[in-house]
């Protein structure tokens, strides 16, 4: 687990999407085993629920790709340092693209695969097309299965600003 520092709080600044001064910015500094010091930004607006967060790497990166094979259930407690301006690709289910809400956050990649799998039920509740929504039921099943340790995948981070990692010694690390 992260050491924690300090957190800094600065409340009641202007929002960027309701403009009330309703706005909660937080950072935070933490130490992350085999990543280094890392920064935790947050901003919260309690009027209209607005929210984003992002990591940076206080030391200087490079681009970065890291690559891991999931196989056993195990795989799910592997931490996951994700940038905001990381491509998170899980072949034959999706791509997270970095934008402007992009966000980052520090998870395991149990807590990815629940972020996807939302993704999706989401699709499969409000699919209008029996197709569409026959994909995203499989796809719930199939993200399902390997939580379980009953199939394998794969997840690949790349980072232009190296700010991302998955850290364990069976991620592979490779230039991006």
């Amino acid at each position: 687990m992260p050491k924690q520092s300090k957190i800094e709080k600065l409340g009641e600044q202007p929002c960027p999407v309701c403009n009330n001064k309703t706005l909660t910015l937080m950072q935070e500094e933490v130490e992350v085993p085999f990543f280094g010091k890392t920064l935790v930004f947050s901003m919260k607006c309690s009027g209209c629920n607005y929210s984003m967060s992002d990591v940076e790497a206080l030391e200087k990166k490079e681009p970065s790709k890291y690559t891991l094979d999931i196989d056993n259930e195990k795989d799910m407690n592997i931490k996951i340092v994700k940038s905001s301006t990381a491509t998170v690709k899980i072949p034959y289910i999706t791509d997270i693209e970095p934008g402007q809400v992009s966000e980052g956050y520090i998870t395991t990649v149990e807590g990815l695969f629940n972020r996807v799998k939302a993704q999706v039920e989401h699709i499969r509740d409000s699919a209008e097309d029996d197709d569409e929504r026959n994909k995203a039921k499989n796809l719930v099943k199939k993200i399902t299965r390997i939580r379980w340790g009953q199939e394998k995948a794969k997840i690949i981070i790349e980072d232009p600003n190296g700010n991302s990692a998955i850290i364990s010694d069976k991620a592979k690390k490779s230039k991006l």
